[in-house]
Parts: structure tokens; sequence; C-alpha cells
């Protein structure tokens, strides 16, 4: 009898849980993964395009495309949270450039950017163990798409 094969979205998930056994690592990561998300999509939102109409906002476009692009080839289910993630971080950023400036978007990105991957490492520390990206970059992708697969489970849905 031949074993089932596993979904490479699932040979990720094992591996990156390897690395995330601590509760607190984990509850640390439930937070501060999506709030790297946004701050990553907040900064890139503030890289200028010279010469288009739409200054701010289309390098971010682009990078969310292509990430959303790597979800989706891994998950269908999970790729359609994770474009709606990227479509509430989008908005968030546009109303931040809206109401306050793209510097103020610009500073809060930064500063969530910071603080997320200070917690991040508090929490390895807790965990005994590297962060996973150490290891292999992919798996700054994996991170929110593992947080993802957690909101899924709690919700009794399947990735």
């Amino acid at each position: 009898m031949e074993a089932t094969a596993q979904r490479p979205i699932d040979r990720y998930f094992a591996s990156y849980s390897a690395d995330h056994r601590n509760r607190l690592n984990q509850r640390i990561h439930v937070v501060a993964v999506p709030a790297i998300l946004w701050s990553v999509v907040a900064l890139v939102w503030c890289v200028p395009v010279a010469g288009t109409l739409a200054r701010t906002g289309i390098w971010a476009a682009l990078a969310m495309f292509a990430a959303w692009s790597f979800y989706n080839r891994l998950s269908r289910r999970l790729g359609l949270g994770m474009l709606a993630l990227f479509f509430f971080c989008g908005c968030v950023c546009r109303l931040i450039e809206m109401r306050l400036g793209l510097t103020a978007l610009l500073a809060a990105g930064a500063a969530v950017f910071a603080i997320a991957w200070i917690a991040q490492f508090i929490g390895h520390h807790y965990e005994g163990r590297r962060p996973s990206f150490l290891t292999d970059l992919v798996y700054l992708l994996i991170g929110p798409a593992w947080v993802m697969a957690k909101c899924y489970r709690r919700m009794g849905w399947r990735y």
C-alpha cells in the first residue's frame, strides 16, 4: 500500500511548527507575524514610483500579488484568506496615507516592524530555537500562512 503524499504546505507547516512549540512564542507569533506583514506592506507602499499618476502603493500591490500567488499555489483556501488579509493591509495603508500622510505611514510601518521583530526574537528566546527563516528564507512567507491556518483551524475550516 502506497503512503499518501503530503502536500508542500503541510511539509512547510510541520517544519515551521517544529520551531514554534512554546505556547508563549506561538502567541507572540499570532500577533507579531501579521503586524510584520502589514509593516512590510506599509514600508513598500511608501516607495515612490516616478512618472506615474499613482505615486504610492504600486510596489506594495505588486509584492502582495506575488506573495498571494505563492500562497494560492500552496492552498487555494489559504490563498483566499491571504487575499483578504492583503486587501485589508492595502486599505489600512491607503487610509493612513490619506488621513495622516505618507510620512506618518512610513513612521508607523517602521515602528511596527521594529517592535514586532523584537517581540519575535523574544519569543524565540523563550522557545530556545532559532527562527525558521534562518534556515530557509521561504519561511518568511510561511509564517503568515501558518498564522492564517491557525485561524482557520479555530473556526473549524480546512486549509
